[in-house]
């Protein structure tokens, strides 16, 4: 594999779950962290412990559906440690409803956290990953969005949700079309239910649409179709990011990756 030591990270949404993780085993693996997050105070404490645990990591103010905050947050991140060579785009939010009863601002809310913010943040890093490596190449670099099974499946209740991770195969594809020439590959990485904070949220919500228990819903909703009856953690998708990002070539690029213990197969 490819060593990924001193390559520059931006991870969103990174001050806590999953992409606080995938931050972690990116510093593991060497790479210097942007923690870009809404919530400063968390993407600063997050980059504190990186520092304490030996790695080199900043946290900076991110709304990723702001075009001026992404470009902001971006360019504090290259005066830092340097030109980006690795986005990881993971910010995302979770609203349960039925369509006929979901929001529009809701509806506005989600698509525009997950696909603007996927859109916002790859236009920010890509001029870092195509600018000239003086030897008349683009440095090149790795796009990673963090789509969900319901990247290639549906689920009732999560309309936006499900519309928005379909997206992000679309946007990945075409930037693998784009920017294969300049040495950017990217890819989707579709985890299956990972029991952070935004899952335990949906179990009540999703009980009390469904006119079920919460157990119910952890047994049949969210478990019922994985090979072993486990919540995806937030080590695999960290682990499989890490992986993608160290792979030597464009063989996998524009592809996803289902990681849900057999709940969603390919």
């Amino acid at each position: 594999m490819t060593s990924i030591e001193g390559k520059v990270a931006i991870v969103t949404g990174a001050a806590s779950g999953i992409g606080k993780e995938i931050a972690f085993e990116l510093s593991r693996a060497g790479a210097l962290i942007a923690i870009a997050d809404i919530n400063l105070d968390g993407a600063q404490a997050v980059a504190s412990e990186i520092e304490q645990a030996g790695g080199r990591a900043i946290g900076v103010a991110m709304d990723v559906t702001d075009e001026a905050a992404v470009d902001a947050g971006t360019q504090q991140a290259v005066e830092a440690l340097g030109p980006i060579d690795i986005l990881v785009s993971n910010a995302g939010i979770q609203i349960v409803n039925p369509i006929e009863s979901y929001d529009f601002a809701a509806w506005k809310k989600m698509l525009a956290i997950h696909l603007d913010g996927a859109f916002l943040t790859t236009k920010a890093a890509l001029p870092h990953m195509y600018k000239d490596d003086g030897n008349g190449k683009s440095r090149g670099g790795t796009v990673i969005y963090m789509g969900s099974v319901h990247s290639h499946q549906a689920s009732k209740l999560k309309a936006p949700y499900v519309t928005a991770k379909h997206g992000l195969l679309g946007l990945s594809r075409t930037l693998a079309k784009e920017g294969g020439e300049r040495g950017v590959r990217s890819h989707v990485v579709c985890p299956g239910f990972v029991r952070t904070p935004l899952v335990d949220k949906q179990i009540p919500e999703q009980a009390k649409e469904l006119g079920i228990s919460e157990e119910e819903v952890i047994r049949n909703v969210m478990l019922g179709q994985t090979v072993d009856g486990i919540f995806t953690t937030v080590e695999d998708v960290a682990q499989t990011v890490r992986f993608l990002c160290e792979f030597p070539s464009a063989a996998l690029t524009g592809q996803s990756f289902i990681v849900s213990h057999g709940w969603h197969m390919q």
